[in-house]
C-alpha cells in the first residue's frame, strides 16, 4: 500500500508517544465552512485502508456529496506477524501504533482492544480523538451529522463502539452509525433461533423448522464456554468497553441511532467468515446474525435500530456503500 501526504493525516493521542494513519478528503485541521457532514469508514480484517477509501470517494461521488462531506478512512495497522490464519506484516512508521493481528482476540482492534506496546491506548480512544477533532466548530462550523460505518471487521468496530463509547452525547454534533455486514455483543445469555430470521438468510440447504420463540437461552454452553465472552457477549471484557458497566453498555446500544446494512447474498462462510462457536450461535450466516441483532436490541431493549438489506449484494464493501439504499444512510441530505 502507498500514500502521500496529500490524503493521509496522523492523529496523535494527547500525552501518548503513539499516532494514527487517517485518509481524509479534507485536512482535519484546516477551517473548511464548506463541510455539512462526515463519514468515516472502517476497514475490514484485511486492514486494506486505501481500497475502502476509494469506496467511500466513489460512493459520495454517487451522491453528489464530495464537495461537502469530509471522508475519513482510519488504519489499524498490524506488523506482529503471522497470527490467528491472518498475515499481518504492515509497514509502521515511527510511534505509529500496531495491533494485534488475530481478530478473534478479545483485545483486537475490531473489539476496542489495546495497542501492541502503548499501556493501555486502545483502537476506540483513537476513535474517540477523530470524533471530537471533527466536532470542532473552529475547524467544521457548520457540521451537521458524523455517520461512522464500518464493514465486516469494521462492522465490528462500529456496533462495539456505538454501545461503549463515552463522546456520543458530548460532542455538539449528531452521530449515526452503520454496521455492514455484522454482528454485535449480546447483553444477556439469550441467542437467536430460526425464527429470529427468515429461511433467506441462512446458508442455501440449511432449512430448520422454527421454533416458537425467536431467542432463547443458549443450549450448548457446556460445549461452547465462551460463547457470552466479549467480544460476543458482556463477560470477561478488555480494553475500552471495560470501562463501562453493563448497564451503561445496554443504555448506550439502546438510545444512540445504528443501521445494520446488510448483503441479501452474504450468506456463504467466505471473506474471513467467523465460524467460531460463539459466532455460531449469533446465527450461520452473516446475513442472518444482522437481521437476528436488530431484531434482539428493538425487542429485548426498546432501541429504535433499523437493518436495511442490500439487494444483490455479497460481502462486498463496494458493492455495498455505492448502493442505491446505502447512500441517503451514509450521506444524508439537509
Amino acid at each position: 500500500m502507498t500514500s502521500t501526504s496529500g490524503c493521509t493525516e496522523w492523529i496523535p493521542l494527547a500525552g501518548q508517544p503513539s499516532r494514527l494513519l487517517v485518509y481524509r478528503t479534507y485536512p482535519l485541521d484546516i477551517r473548511n465552512d464548506a463541510v455539512t457532514r462526515a463519514f468515516i469508514l472502517i476497514h475490514g480484517g484485511n486492514r486494506d485502508v486505501d481500497d475502502y477509501f476509494r469506496s467511500a470517494l466513489a460512493a459520495a461521488f454517487l451522491a453528489d456529496a464530495l464537495g461537502d462531506t469530509v471522508i475519513v478512512a482510519p488504519r489499524f495497522a498490524s506488523n506482529q506477524g503471522s497470527r490467528g490464519g491472518n498475515d499481518c506484516k504492515d509497514p509502521t512508521a515511527a510511534d505509529e501504533v500496531s495491533w494485534i493481528c488475530d481478530l478473534k482476540d478479545p483485545d483486537s482492534w475490531r473489539s476496542g482492544g489495546r495497542a501492541i506496546g502503548h499501556g493501555e491506548v486502545t483502537s476506540f480512544d483513537f476513535m474517540d480523538e477523530i470524533l471530537r477533532k471533527l466536532a470542532r466548530k473552529a475547524i467544521f462550523p457548520n457540521l451537521k451529522i458524523i455517520v461512522l460505518a464500518g464493514h465486516s471487521a469494521g462492522g465490528q468496530f462500529v456496533t462495539r463502539y456505538q454501545m461503549s463509547n463515552q463522546v456520543h452525547e458530548t460532542l455538539g454534533v449528531a452521530v449515526s452509525y452503520i454496521v455492514a455486514n455484522a454482528s454485535g455483543a449480546y447483553m444477556d445469555p439469550l441467542r437467536p433461533t430460526p425464527a429470529a430470521y427468515p429461511v433467506n438468510a441462512a446458508a442455501p440447504g440449511y432449512v430448520v423448522p422454527p421454533p416458537a420463540e425467536a431467542f432463547a437461552p443458549f443450549a450448548d454452553e457446556q460445549g461452547c464456554a465462551r460463547y457470552d465472552d466479549w467480544p460476543y457477549g458482556l463477560k470477561n471484557r478488555k480494553g475500552y468497553a471495560a470501562r463501562l458497566s453493563d448497564d451503561q453498555l445496554k443504555k448506550q446500544l439502546a438510545s444512540r441511532p445504528a443501521t445494520y446494512l446488510l448483503g441479501e447474498y452474504d450468506i456463504l462462510p467466505l471473506a474471513g467468515f467467523d465460524a467460531s462457536c460463539p459466532a455460531m450461535a449469533q446465527g450461520p450466516t452473516r446475513l442472518a446474525r444482522g437481521l437476528a441483532y436488530e431484531k434482539y436490541v428493538n425487542e429485548k431493549f426498546g432501541a429504535h435500530h433499523k437493518a436495511v438489506v442490500v439487494p444483490l449484494c455479497g460481502h462486498n464493501a463496494r458493492c455495498m456503500f455505492t448502493s442505491d439504499v446505502a447512500l441517503p444512510l451514509a450521506f444524508p441530505k439537509y
